[in-house]
C-alpha cells in the first residue's frame, strides 16, 4: 500500500542542467538547474525554470538567450558549485577552472569542457509560483567527437551524464541500457 508522503518536487530522475548565460556588462555566468527538459519536438524546445530572485533571471529577461549544458560526471563538483554560489557574489565559470565560450548563434556562453550544449533562444516565458518557466527554441545543438558513437549519435555511456535525486539530495549516474524504446512494448500491443 502506497504512503502519502505530501506535496514534494519529486521526480525521477531530475536532470542536471547548466543553463549559460551573460549579463547586462557581459559577463558569462552559470546556474544549475534540475527543474527543466525538452517540452516541445516541433519547434525543438527546452524548458527551464528559474526563480526571479537569480541572476540568471535577470540575465534571462535581459538577453533572451541561453544555453544548456549538460556536464559529464567528472565535472560534479563544478555543477554543484553552480548551483550553490550565486553570479552576483562571484564569476563562477573562471572559480570553477572552466571556459566560457560564445556561441555563434544566440547571444549565450556555453562551457567548452561540457560535451553537449543547446543553444537556445527565449520563445516564451510561464509564471509558475517563486519561478518563471523559460521556453527556449533550440537553435542548434553542439557535441563534442569524442562523445559520438560509431553511428554518428551522441552517445550516452560517452557523455556520462548524470542526474539529481531531489528526496536524497544526491546526484546519482546514469545507469545501462534495460531496453530499447519504442519496441520494449510491442509485444503487449494488440
Amino acid at each position: 500500500m502506497k504512503q502519502s508522503i505530501g506535496a514534494k518536487t519529486l521526480l525521477y530522475p531530475h536532470p542536471v542542467l547548466i543553463v549559460c548565460t551573460y549579463d547586462a556588462a557581459g559577463t558569462p555566468d552559470a546556474m544549475t538547474a534540475a527543474w527543466g527538459g525538452i517540452c516541445s519536438s516541433d519547434p525543438p524546445s527546452v524548458a527551464v525554470s528559474v526563480q526571479k530572485v537569480r541572476k540568471t533571471y535577470e540575465n534571462l529577461m535581459a538577453r533572451s538567450a541561453f544555453t544548456v549544458c549538460i556536464p559529464p560526471a567528472r565535472y560534479v563538483a563544478e555543477a554543484d558549485y553552480f548551483g550553490i554560489e550565486s553570479g552576483r557574489n562571484a564569476d563562477k565559470i573562471r572559480a570553477a577552472g572552466l571556459t566560457a565560450v560564445q556561441s555563434d548563434v544566440v547571444d549565450a556562453p556555453y562551457i567548452a569542457e561540457f560535451p553537449v550544449v543547446l543553444e537556445c533562444r527565449v520563445s516564451q516565458t510561464v509564471e509558475i509560483g517563486i519561478h518563471t518557466q523559460f521556453i527556449g527554441e533550440i537553435v542548434d545543438v553542439k557535441v563534442d567527437g569524442s562523445v559520438l558513437g560509431s553511428d554518428g549519435k551522441p552517445n550516452v555511456e560517452k557523455i556520462a551524464p548524470f542526474i539529481y535525486d531531489s528526496a536524497a539530495r544526491t546526484y546519482r549516474a546514469v545507469g545501462s541500457e534495460i531496453a530499447r524504446a519504442f519496441s520494449a512494448g510491442l509485444a503487449l500491443k494488440r
